[in-house]
């Protein structure tokens, strides 16, 4: 008999679901009406298959009775119950290693964006503005400061991007990492007051609630621009929304948000702003490979094998 599995929601790309479906009896919550009657229908599933931005609660884990691994379509673990999941010796896998290269990316992106006013300047000329008016300058970026927050995977490929337009790179993490050309600054608030651009690349999770506060923001200053491409929770949004409306930092760039998928109409209105609906991960290429790894894992899983990337707590 095929392993059964509860799939959270519809993954893309479809090869990913068409995999799943022959592989493995599928239970899809996202298509339940009655949830008490799908739990029931769905104890004997072995395997749950979640994302980043879901996760599982505890309600869900102890729903089902016999199951082993929680793979992760990405590599948030912040909404995962890991009591639960240590009460019961599940097994927690991420997507690591595949998505670095597309979040990275989009970082830089909205980090340029940002600078160089490109929304904005769009805005201003698919509004026939540009005959009438000058546009507004840009900022450069070479001989500038960049503080990471969180120098993982993620944050090194930032690093190593921002490195060729001429940036300094400083970085905040729960300890200096050795051997990395790169300056810690222990303190998020001492990072933000040494830089011109803050980039959250950090994990979420209850360590790093509202990291990037009303005095870090206070911290980066009126020419500085914050990027956040980790997780909403590490910002706390009213407070950025008053640091922008007040001018004490010049802009933001943003990907994550702490009500997702509802974004403040603070944010919606300023032009110095830029907002995509949490997609720093979403290129084909890594959703193909991400799909795989999640594949990888549930099938070593099921054949008494090690998982290829399990989540290692702490």
């Amino acid at each position: 008999m095929k392993p059964e599995l509860v799939v959270i929601r519809r993954l893309a790309p479809e090869t990913t679901m068409q995999r799943l479906a022959a592989e493995y009896e599928l239970h899809a919550l996202w298509d339940a009406e009655d949830i008490p009657a799908f739990l029931d229908r769905a104890r004997g599933a072995r395997g749950l298959v979640t994302t980043g931005n879901v996760g599982a609660e505890a309600a869900l884990i102890e729903a089902l009775p016999n199951l082993e691994i929680i793979a992760n379509f990405g590599v948030g673990v912040d909404r995962v119950d890991f009591e639960a999941v240590n009460r019961r010796g599940i097994i927690v896998t991420v997507t690591a290693g595949v998505l670095t290269d597309a979040v990275a990316d989009l970082a830089l992106a909205l980090w340029l964006a940002v600078l160089r006013r490109v929304a904005e300047a769009d805005r201003f000329v698919r509004a026939g503005r540009w005959p009438e008016a000058a546009f507004p300058s840009g900022r450069g970026a070479r001989g500038r400061t960049a503080g990471i927050l969180g120098l993982g995977q993620i944050g090194r490929a930032v690093a190593q991007r921002l490195s060729g337009f001429g940036v300094e790179i400083a970085y905040s993490d729960i300890a200096a990492i050795p051997d990395l050309p790169y300056r810690f600054v222990s303190d998020p608030v001492a990072l933000a007051g040494e830089c011109d651009f803050l980039i959250v690349c950090a994990a979420g999770g209850p360590g790093t609630a509202k990291l990037v506060n009303a005095e870090v923001l206070t911290a980066l200053g009126r020419d500085g621009i914050l990027v956040n491409v980790a997780r909403g929770s590490i910002v706390d949004e009213d407070a950025l929304i008053a640091a922008l409306e007040a001018g004490h930092i010049a802009g933001a760039g943003l990907d994550v948000f702490a009500d997702e998928p509802n974004v403040p109409e603070a944010l919606m209105a300023m032009d110095n702003v830029v907002l995509m609906p949490h997609q720093a991960s979403n290129t084909v290429e890594t959703r193909i490979a991400m799909g795989e790894n999640v594949l990888a894992n549930l099938a070593a899983h099921f054949a008494g094998q090690p998982v290829a990337t399990p989540y290692r707590q702490g």
